[in-house]
């Protein structure tokens, strides 16, 4: 007995291993196992009895927590858009545009699917979506099944990095800092991995071309009346936007000073790309605007139709993450208005009824309570595992690592990427992130790029053959027995699973080259995030001695770092003020032979010399208007 209570919370986390392990769901795995050992641990005197009674407290928690409220309204941006003929749109029209070149539609993909990530946040919606719309014509121009399955299970698995993603709301949460930061942090690397992924099928169509081969000249249906293709008339529009992006980027200070009337010294580098990205789009839909109703033919129909195709996401991007970014909007006010603006935009299209209505809010209440739900399993186990001081026991386990912050970083991120094998993003926010938050706090490491760190792995939970979700979403969508394509008539043989676990694998391996990339530069994600406006104690000092000028004030020393003892306070001086001689002359005697209390109220300063009187006497003077 004296063993389980010397080891009370290293047996406890192996009983929520063996509870999971016999298959019960995960949050009630989680609240089981809290309850089970908290029960024991009272009855061997390892917790005390009132441990239960601050459970109604944390749950009461959970329910005023305002954070939470960006899950579903996400949830329901994104679901909207999925049936609001969005995807489809985009699909078809970049196809159109990357389909002369080899792997042209694999780009389109990849392209596609950071787009709509950065619109609904919602994995299962990407893969299903560009599943249903882009593998059967990838399938009929004869793409590689395993690079064709691979990049869209990749390209939907984007939604988990880049904002706004549910699970960078849940790490926030976890972790105890910004949604908003943490969607900083994370909007550049998302944006390099999705270059990575382009990189990687650029490689593969020059390297092996027949595994990406070129649309064929008679699937080029978007063409000019002449039979050209309209990509000059596109590339001078491009430049031109370009050229004012970058222009708005380089005067950023100027810009926003000129908008807002006030100084701007220092932006973050995604303020200023989501900003810049706006006014070129704003300009690209001026022009597109124009041409339409002077018909004065200044764009070809290509340019004119990817303009009018891309304007509704990349304005929606703007609506959500641009509000935030620039302080407008908090994450959760930012997700009410993308779901306001998903209706809309699915309004206007004409795909909304009330049955895809009633569907898109059933689906999202679903998952909103299947997040709670393991949130309140995974408070009634962190309240037993506090108890029984299980994070001083992880803390001692990890924080004694060899290589300090690189090693702790290297078995942390093993560890995710091996339990991602068995649980998903929810599971391990709930579960493991708690337990190592407070010891990469204690190292020294920055919570907002250890959450995107961690975020990045996470993603991998979504490729993992044989469990990973984005494969499973992919399977189902896959054609699984010959059909007849209705283009060419040709028979297209089906996919097999074996294929599309192999198509993973590549992009499983980049996803893992980018952990080791913000490792080693960490300023992929901090060069998102705002400068820390340092306090200057000296200025705070002088503005507190001008607002209480008989009184004297300085500024704490910073402690000594070099382990020596303090100085010896010197001896008062005999010209100092003696508090006891003021209060005698005040009353004028002895505060011996006085009453104390009307000697303080004597004591008391004058109204004359009383700030907050004076600010009281302001604020009665203020004419009213």
């Amino acid at each position: 007995m004296d063993f389980v209570i010397a080891n009370f919370a290293p047996i406890m986390f192996v009983g929520l291993i063996c509870f999971l392990l016999f298959g019960f769901p995960v949050a009630f795995s989680l609240g089981a196992c809290g309850l089970f050992f908290a029960f024991i641990g009272i009855e061997l005197g390892v917790l005390p009895e009132p441990l239960l009674q601050a459970l109604p407290l944390r749950i009461f928690g959970i329910m005023q927590n305002e954070t939470l409220l960006a899950i579903p309204f996400f949830t329901l941006m994104g679901l909207i858009l999925e049936r609001s003929g969005m995807a489809e749109d985009l699909l078809e029209t970049i196809g159109q545009l990357f389909g002369p070149i080899r792997g042209g539609l694999a780009l389109a993909v990849i392209f596609v699917g950071a787009l709509l990530a950065a619109t609904t946040g919602v994995v299962a919606a990407s893969v299903i979506s560009m599943g249903l719309i882009s593998l059967p014509i990838m399938m009929r121009y004869g793409y590689d099944r395993r690079l064709a399955t691979g990049v869209i299970a990749a390209s939907g698995t984007l939604a988990q990095i880049i904002p706004p993603s549910l699970v960078l709301i849940i790490l926030a949460d976890q972790l105890g800092r910004s949604v908003g930061d943490m969607y900083k942090g994370a909007f550049i690397p998302g944006f390099v991995l999705t270059a990575f992924y382009a990189g990687y099928v650029i490689l593969m169509a020059i390297l092996r071309p027949q595994m990406a081969p070129a649309m064929p000249p008679e699937a080029r249906t978007l063409r000019e009346p002449n039979g050209s293709s309209g990509l000059t008339s596109l590339g001078i529009l491009t430049a031109l936007c370009a050229a004012l992006g970058i222009w708005v980027g380089e005067n950023y200070d100027l810009v926003m000073e000129t908008i807002t009337g006030k100084e701007v010294t220092h932006a973050p580098t995604d303020e200023v790309i989501v900003v810049s990205m706006c006014g070129a789009v704003i300009l690209a839909f001026v022009i597109a605007v124009i041409n339409r109703v002077t018909r004065m033919g200044l764009l070809s129909r290509m340019a004119e139709r990817v303009t009018f195709v891309l304007i509704p996401p990349l304005l929606l991007i703007f609506l959500v993450l641009g509000t935030i970014f620039l302080g407008v909007a908090t994450p959760t006010e930012g997700g009410a208005m993308g779901a306001l603006g998903a209706f809309i935009l699915a309004l206007a299209r004409g795909r909304i009824t009330f049955s895809l209505l009633r569907q898109a809010l059933f689906s999202t209440t679903k998952l909103s309570c299947f997040v709670v739900f393991i949130l309140l399993g995974s408070t009634i186990f962190s309240l037993t595992f506090q108890g029984a001081d299980g994070p001083r026991w992880v803390e001692h386990l990890l924080s004694g690592l060899p290589g300090g912050q690189i090693g702790f970083l290297i078995l942390v991120n093993i560890l995710i990427f091996v339990l991602a094998f068995f649980l998903d993003f929810f599971e391990l926010s709930f579960i493991v992130i708690p337990l190592l938050a407070p010891v990469a706090d204690k190292l020294g490491i920055d919570l907002i790029w250890f959450g995107v760190l961690l975020g990045v792995n996470m993603q991998t939970s979504f490729m993992h053959p044989p469990f990973g979700f984005a494969l499973f979403y992919l399977r189902s969508v896959a054609a699984d027995k010959p059909y007849t394509d209705k283009v060419t008539g040709k028979t297209i043989e089906p996919i097999k699973t074996t294929q599309i676990y192999w198509g993973a694998v590549p992009f499983v391996i980049i996803q893992i080259i980018m952990v080791g990339l913000i490792i080693s530069f960490p300023g992929i994600v901090s060069s998102g995030l705002g400068k820390k406006e340092a306090v200057d104690m000296e200025k705070a000092t002088q503005q507190l001695d001008s607002l209480l000028p008989d009184a004297t004030y300085s500024a704490p020393s910073a402690p000594s770092l070099g382990g020596s003892a303090p100085a010896t306070p010197a001896a008062p001086s005999t010209e100092a003020a003696d508090p006891m001689k003021a209060l005698e002359e005040s009353t004028g005697g002895s505060a011996a032979d006085n009453d104390p209390a009307k000697a303080l109220e004597n004591a008391a300063p004058s109204n004359d010399n009383d700030p907050m009187k004076a600010l009281q006497d302001s604020l009665q003077t203020e004419p009213k208007k």
